[in-house]
């Protein structure tokens, strides 16, 4: 029995594990258009994990009173934990072979997106923040590909807005061809 094993292990240890979810979550919210593809089960993973991120922002977007920017910057923090934002101290400066690390901005930026964008955008939202829509099989191995995208992306705007320009002028047409046709059944009916 599978009691108390709720997630996937995806062939990696716990650290490698984490830190994949990390990268993964910072290409989600830092991408132009708001999507990523990848295997299924680790768009499945990567649901969950975040989707905890948005709702952290989507808790300080709706702060307000005494004690909110306290409260801003603790659930800021909190959310940075999902991403590899340099919030923790790291033991040298130097990496590996006498090179000086670069800091590590994607986080940083992902974060700072999470809290001015999203959590604004999703603020009404109680859940469901992502979408995940099957590919089908990799040609190389056979992987299940999928695409993991956030709602309300700017492609899905679009689309919406081209689908509403093409359904006015049809009805416009519509409506002026009826007139012209009894328009012209009521010319018909005056001349006899």
């Amino acid at each position: 029995m599978r009691h108390r094993k709720a997630h996937r292990k995806l062939g990696r240890s716990s650290e490698h594990r984490m830190s994949m979810l990390r990268n993964l979550a910072t290409s989600l919210i830092n991408a132009r258009d708001e999507r990523i593809v990848t295997t299924l089960p680790k768009a499945k993973e990567l649901r969950p994990f975040v989707e905890r991120a948005i709702t952290l922002s989507r808790h300080a977007a709706s702060l307000e009173g005494n004690g909110s920017e306290a409260r801003g910057v603790h659930l800021r923090r909190q959310a940075a934990g999902f991403f590899h934002s340099g919030n923790f101290g790291q033991a040298a400066a130097v990496g590996r072979r006498g090179q000086a690390r670069l800091p590590r901005t994607a986080g940083v930026a992902a974060v700072r997106r999470l809290f001015d964008e999203l959590g604004e955008r999703f603020k009404d939202r109680p859940g469901g923040y992502t979408r995940i829509i099957k590919l089908g099989r990799r040609a190389g191995d056979g992987a299940e590909l999928a695409i993991i995208e956030l709602l309300g992306n700017p492609r899905e705007t679009q689309a919406e807005e081209a689908a509403r320009k093409r359904t006015k002028p049809t009805s416009k047409k519509k409506v002026t061809e009826t007139k012209a046709v009894k328009d012209a059944a009521d010319e018909d009916e005056t001349e006899e």
